[in-house]
């Protein structure tokens, strides 16, 4: 996966923005990040997830999900390896991620 990729994904999301923070990439949902690209570096994206949806994605690709060092990663924030991840892979990620951060009304029209 590409960080073009990743960012297709995310910017495919209802209501997804594209932004930037500390001179990074990062998208965004009501004004609110729920991923980033290159925030640990180039290759890497990161995934705002809860601890228990961290703890699946991690368990389940340990090659393309790391926790995030610190209390970032303690509480969901998560490194996604683009060159070892795939669409598949990413795409429920980023879900969650968008899931966690947008407003409950825009989450459940994605639902329905």
């Amino acid at each position: 996966m590409t960080a073009n990729d990743f960012r297709r994904l995310a910017l495919g999301l209802p209501e997804a923005v594209e932004s930037e923070h500390m001179g990074h990439p990062d998208f965004r949902v009501a004004g609110k990040i729920f991923a980033t690209l290159a925030y640990s570096g180039p290759g890497y994206g990161m995934v705002k997830l809860t601890p228990l949806e961290q703890d699946k994605f991690v368990k389940n690709a340990p090659d393309v999900f790391t926790p995030a060092p610190g209390s970032w990663g303690r509480n969901g924030a998560t490194h996604v390896h683009l060159r070892k991840a795939s669409r598949t892979i990413v795409k429920p990620a980023l879900e969650a991620a968008w899931k966690n951060t947008a407003p409950r009304k825009l989450t459940q029209k994605f639902e329905d």
